[in-house]
């Protein structure tokens, strides 16, 4: 599958703060564009990824995580096709 690759380990560097989470999605929202199809990938924390997500539904046309352990999972689409 091709869209849109978001590791979240390179929003923020060495150490996810809570403090800095607008900061972080503002970044996601910008390197996911409109409409696109998005993959979030890397190491970091469950709540930056769930915030992530958030703020991509209604920003992506489709929202995938892909993990080595699961592959790709299909968080949510909404291509008509």
């Amino acid at each position: 599958m091709s869209g849109r690759l978001i590791d979240l380990r390179d929003l923020y560097g060495e150490t996810a703060k809570l403090a800095d989470l607008n900061t972080y999605v503002e970044k996601a929202r910008g390197l996911a564009g409109e409409g696109n199809d998005v993959i979030l990938t890397g190491q970091a924390p469950v709540w930056l990824y769930l915030k992530v997500a958030h703020a991509l539904h209604g920003r992506a046309r489709k929202l995938t995580y892909r993990s080595p352990v699961t592959g790709d999972v299909v968080i949510f689409d909404h291509d008509p096709f």
